[in-house]
């Protein structure tokens, strides 16, 4: 039997311990279970969180110190280790100009050890500004990485454009443990199409999708319901856009629990989300895996998450009446719906489960291991 391979594995945006559910930390423990699965043992080593937003440089300027001097902890943290406990890569989640990496770099360079990225982002339009530091710190990163895993095209083509010679780019698109999200048994209850959206209630963008999406159903013909899932500082402006809605509209606050947000998937007929700014969306792939088509934007790496046409509609970006006109088209022709619906959970449970994300690992370690043996 082959021992797992040790695999240090370090998120600078959000640890897979932060108490805040949100996207970044679901794909963060994804990440280390795929890594599992591939055959390696990640371990987590570090939780400094190197996450900026508002521009501040003189904070910037203490992280990049509290990560230099964290690299420094983990190097004779791991080197008084016996060499088979030592890791023999560093795994990197998610790099961009507000939580740039500058452990990784740093430990790995000093082990001899491959540097591997997962959604890696450059923003050359930073390199000037507020975020100058962090700008500097996250293409640093970046630059040094032996393979950066991909998990949308819209990253792909700046990671292609400033790409080092030697680098390899390794497509990973997002992805899921299917288990928990299985599609509804038996057929629709009667009554209004049920409609269904999970996001949390922050100020930015998530609160322009929430206002958005009230603006498109305003202009809607069609007979339906929505329960919102999700909760934040932002909810009382977000309760406020729907006002209008009356008991069409239910509240259902968050569901930590994934068993009881599948349950409530399973209910709906439709999701709805405006998706302003969206990286890509994991509840997406959380719907469709139910068994739920997708109405969205197609703003970011949506489009890597939503296969338009097929297992749901995208309409351009920010246009409430393309969505409202998306939405009723939809809602009329019970049978497309249905159709999509047997699609999504098709793709998901087929194409973007744990063992095809495991395949990509896998595959990509043993090429970074190959390459540092040349």
């Amino acid at each position: 039997m082959k021992v797992p391979s040790p695999v240090a594995f370090y998120p600078p945006l959000k640890s897979p311990r932060h108490p805040t559910p949100s996207g970044d930390r679901t794909m963060a423990r994804l990440l280390m279970a795929a890594l599992e699965r591939a055959g390696a043992r990640p371990e987590l080593m570090s939780e400094l969180r190197t996450f900026e937003p508002a521009g501040d440089p003189r904070r910037q300027a203490e992280l990049r110190e509290a990560g230099l001097r964290e690299a420094e902890r983990i190097v004779a943290q791991v080197g008084a280790r016996p060499p088979a406990e030592r890791p023999r890569a560093w795994f990197t989640y998610h790099v961009y100009y507000k939580a740039p990496d500058w452990i990784g770099p740093a430990v790995a360079g000093a082990l001899g050890i491959p540097y591997l990225v997962a959604e890696g982002s450059r923003a050359g339009k930073r390199a000037g500004g507020p975020w100058a530091i962090g700008h500097e710190g996250a293409e640093a990163a970046l630059d040094r990485a032996d393979a950066i895993l991909v998990l949308t095209g819209a990253d792909r083509e700046a990671l292609e454009r400033h790409r080092p010679a030697g680098q390899r780019l390794v497509d990973l698109p997002p992805f899921l443990d299917t288990a928990p999200w299985t599609p509804r048994v038996g057929p629709r209850p009667a009554g209004p199409a049920r409609l269904v959206t999970v996001a949390m209630m922050r100020h930015g963008d998530k609160l322009a999708s929430y206002r958005l999406l009230a603006a498109a159903l305003g202009g809607s013909a069609r007979d339906w319901t929505l329960d919102v899932i999700g909760d934040g500082e932002a909810r009382p402006e977000v309760e406020a856009a729907f006002a209008g809605f009356g008991t069409r509209v239910r509240f259902l606050g968050r569901r930590d629990d994934r068993s009881a947000l599948a349950a409530e998937l399973r209910r709906a007929d439709l999701f709805v989300w405006p998706a302003v700014n969206e990286a890509y969306g994991l509840a997406l792939l959380e719907a469709q895996a139910c068994g739920v088509p997708v109405l969205a934007g197609a703003f970011g790496g949506v489009a890597d998450v939503v296969r338009d046409g097929h297992t749901g509609l995208l309409v351009r970006p920010g246009d409430a009446g393309a969505f409202t006109r998306a939405l009723d088209s939809l809602l009329a022709d019970p049978d497309r719906l249905a159709a999509l619906s047997r699609r999504a959970a098709a793709f998901v449970h087929g194409e973007r489960g744990l063992g095809s994300a495991a395949a990509r690992l896998a595959g990509a370690l043993e090429g970074v291991r190959e390459a540092a043996c040349a």
